[in-house]
């Protein structure tokens, strides 16, 4: 992760924001501040941020709506706020593509803990090289670039859903609890809870199987976990 990572902070609050900015540039991070939509739209046309923290809660468009937009045209990770916590808020926001949720009031230091999570896992930081170009189906999984392929289509995954691809790729044929898969997918930032990994397969299998309400790839064990099948429909 590069000391100048550009982080872009996007909430209506002026207080939070230069309390952010001032947080995150003393650690080293380059800071652009947004209030609304419309903000975020000019200062990404300026330069493209290496991570966004977003608030839920925005006059006109609210986070949501925001975080639908990006996911049509960019894979940048995505830390979504709001000052309300329940589970329905942080499903909804991981289903549209969020990569992390956290609840307000937070702590700085475990803001700035999940943003260094979320742009090591987006570029790809890790202890020893992996191999590149796994293939299955119609798909290349091109591990250097974090990419899924389908022939020269880019599916763009989000962070989350390539951690969870990799996870799959590197354990086929194997039936996974969801127990298991959050505790291969910690460290990531995420806070595990009940729900994430369904919701992440479900975004995943979205983009992945031919027909996601009948998968032939990431297939649901009753009772028991994921499995993920290589040879697709073939088997």
């Amino acid at each position: 992760m590069t000391p100048s990572a550009r982080i872009l902070v996007v909430d209506d609050d002026p207080a939070l924001r230069d309390l952010l900015r001032a947080y995150l540039t003393d650690t080293g991070f380059a800071v652009a501040l947004a209030g609304d939509g419309v903000e975020m739209r000019r200062a990404m046309q300026e330069a493209m941020p290496d991570a966004i923290v977003l608030d839920l809660m925005l006059p006109n468009e609210d986070g949501l709506a925001l975080t639908r937009e990006l996911r049509t045209h960019c894979t940048v990770p995505i830390l979504m706020l709001s000052a309300r916590g329940e589970e329905i808020d942080r499903v909804v926001g991981l289903e549209l593509g969020a990569d992390d949720y956290l609840a307000k009031p937070f702590s700085p230091r475990e803001l700035l803990a999940r943003l260094r999570a979320l742009l090591r896992r987006a570029q790809g930081a890790g202890p020893t090289p992996e191999p590149s170009g796994e293939r299955f189906g119609p798909y290349r999984f091109d591990r250097a670039a974090r990419r899924l392929l389908c022939g020269d289509r880019d599916l763009g995954l989000s962070g989350a859903e390539y951690d969870l691809l990799k996870v799959f790729i590197e354990k086929p044929n194997r039936v996974l609890s969801r127990d298991l898969l959050l505790d291969l997918l910690k460290g990531y930032g995420c806070e595990p809870y009940d729900r994430t990994i369904d919701i992440r397969v479900a975004r995943l299998r979205r983009k992945l199987e031919p027909d996601p309400a009948n998968p032939v790839y990431v297939r649901t064990v009753r009772g028991a976990g994921y499995l993920f099948n290589p040879h697709g429909a073939d088997s």
